[in-house]
């Protein structure tokens, strides 16, 4: 079994997921090379507010690039284009709150998306993606926190992040 599509879920309910945070989900023809993408291929692109996908397109790269989109800065999410940048901690964030967000596709659970992020080749020093976020991604959860993204239950709050620079402890 492959990763998980974009072909393979409901399109207008993973457009109207992106949407709750102000993205708008721009279909691809299969034969065009997808906008803004930093991986390049099938991946999801990402230019302003616009998330770019084609059938084709992982499922976990939109929801990835999504999570990007959340935890930027708003100066960086203002000049957004294919690199959202961000030091590590953001990264570690970015993909915590990717795995929050399965919860919302009706299609994939953790599970699927915990093989799917080792099967593209995310890479975590425990090994696995599901190991990360079982035993080592408290800082990524407290970053979440700091940052009004998701409450101490890890809820998604659905909210962007409107602080201009890391918020100290």
């Amino acid at each position: 079994m492959g990763v998980l599509r974009l072909g393979e879920v409901d399109g207008k309910e993973m457009g109207a997921l992106v949407a709750r945070y102000g993205l708008d989900l721009v279909s691809v023809p299969a034969t065009a090379s997808i906008p803004a993408s930093y991986w390049g291929g099938s991946e999801a692109g990402l230019a302003g507010n616009r998330l770019y996908a084609r059938e084709d397109t992982p499922i976990h790269s939109l929801l990835h690039e999504t999570s990007h989109y959340v935890c930027l800065s708003p100066e960086r999410r203002a000049a957004l284009f294919r690199d959202a940048g961000g030091d590590d901690a953001e990264e570690n964030a970015v993909c915590y709150l990717q795995v929050l967000l399965a919860n919302h596709v009706r299609e994939l659970d953790r599970g699927r998306l915990f093989a799917d992020m080792d099967a593209w080749g995310y890479s975590f020093r425990l090994g696995s993606s599901w190991r990360w976020f079982e035993e080592d991604a408290d800082d990524a959860r407290d970053w979440l926190q700091r940052h009004g993204l998701v409450d101490d239950r890890q809820t998604i709050l659905w909210t962007l992040r409107e602080d201009a620079h890391d918020v100290g402890w």
